[in-house]
């Protein structure tokens, strides 16, 4: 059985050998959060496009920053004025933070290193040649290429976007991703489920988990567990990008996502994984589209799409797939597991002393959404270490978002 590294290794692999030459827009930088550039951001000019001061102060020159020397104050800058003369021997300019460094002036003193009297500025501590100044062109220099095709754009990529003029940025288009759950005893969010029914939660988390991470989602509704309409079903959804499968995947008699999309000609690259929850996940490609079938209770449904299905989404928005965020924290107490399966197990990360703690929360399996949404990340249990003591750095995965 693949460990979740292999298995969501073959994913990426498999996923890259599918995807082929991404449709492209054009949108307003103010709408593309999230999104995937397409086309190069370049420097429209240098950065900064002049000797910039990064302190409230006085520009002067070295040669007569030093200490107790008295310059005579000849005039002031703010940001986005210039200054028409030249600092010369013994004198300063008042300069303000984001203004243009003076002709004749090398370095800036902080205001709080001076006393001044008047047009008298007494400097208390000496100043090197530079201090203070990012010089032109020091951050970028123009034509100079500063976000790649491929880069997901963040608030700060938005922000450098903007400072060199890319009001409208091109961007590969949204993968589409087609949701579909199974089961007679599944209902619609909206409904009163009878005695023996659910409520769809789980294509709620599949959709917003999905949409997180940068896809648009289509919903396919429910399938019920009957060969004809789910598989009428599932070639609805391979006409999108990708289509998410939830329950149906296990071993019962009416598990009949690996009968149906057999029938349809898919090739399976795993059905197992050696994890807890989300053992019986399932991965193949029907008709040139990747097609995941997860576990329908809903902390495997959760963590398997985590792990599988967010680095295809990556791959066919025309990024590179995002290391899982995993990270040390100290364990709030002992644990022990039996099963030799890596475990995800519904945690509370929180900082305590200035360091992170973690705590794994009482669930009662895979189908305890309560305690899955009283947690903020799971801890990941791997099979060679079964048995923690309170204190040990244990491995965490954020919940998406919370962390």
């Amino acid at each position: 059985m693949l460990s979740f590294e292999e298995a969501r290794e073959k994913v990426i692999a498999a996923v890259r050998g599918l995807r082929g030459p991404l449709a492209m827009e054009t949108v307003e930088l103010s709408r593309a959060c999230g999104r995937v550039l397409a086309q190069p951001i370049a420097a429209d000019r240098d950065y900064p496009p002049f000797d910039r001061s990064i302190r409230d102060g006085f520009a002067l020159r070295a040669d007569d920053a030093v200490s107790g020397a008295t310059l005579r104050c000849i005039g002031e800058i703010k940001a986005g004025s210039g200054f028409d003369g030249v600092v010369g021997p013994d004198e300063c300019v008042q300069i303000m933070t984001g203004a243009a460094v003076p002709a004749g002036a090398d370095a800036v003193v902080m205001i709080e290193y001076v006393s001044i009297d008047g047009e008298r500025v007494t400097l208390r501590r000496p100043v090197s040649r530079g201090q203070s100044i990012v010089s032109r062109g020091k951050e970028a220099r123009a034509g100079q290429q500063l976000l790649a095709p491929g880069t997901r754009l963040g608030y700060a990529e938005m922000a450098l976007a903007g400072q060199v003029g890319g009001h409208r940025v091109s961007v590969f288009k949204r993968t589409r991703a087609a949701i579909l759950s199974t089961g007679d005893e599944v209902v619609d969010v909206s409904a009163t489920p009878g005695p023996l029914q659910v409520r769809n939660g789980n294509s709620i988390a599949l959709e917003t988990l999905a949409s997180l991470t940068g896809a648009e989602t289509e919903s396919l509704g429910n399938a019920p567990d009957e060969e004809k309409e789910l598989r009428r079903r599932i070639e609805r959804g391979l006409e999108v990008n990708l289509l998410i499968i939830s329950g149906g995947v296990s071993m019962g008699k009416y598990d009949l996502v690996e009968t149906v999309l057999s029938e349809l000609g898919a090739q399976f690259v795993f059905d197992s994984v050696a994890i807890r929850p989300g053992r019986p996940a399932v991965f193949g490609v029907c008709r040139g589209k990747p097609v995941f079938g997860l576990p329908g209770n809903p902390v495997s449904t959760m963590v398997t799409l985590e792990l599988f299905v967010v680095p295809a989404i990556d791959v066919l928005s025309g990024a590179e797939p995002r290391p899982l965020p995993i990270f040390r924290a100290r364990l709030a107490h002992a644990l022990q597991e039996r099963s030799e399966l890596t475990h995800f197990l519904p945690a509370r990360v929180q900082t305590v002393r200035g360091e992170p703690e973690v705590s794994a929360l009482p669930w009662q399996g895979s189908g305890d959404v309560v305690a899955m949404a009283e947690s903020n990340a799971f801890l990941v249990v791997p099979p060679e270490k079964l048995n923690w003591d309170a204190g040990e750095m244990a491995l965490v995965l954020p919940r998406r978002g919370l962390l």
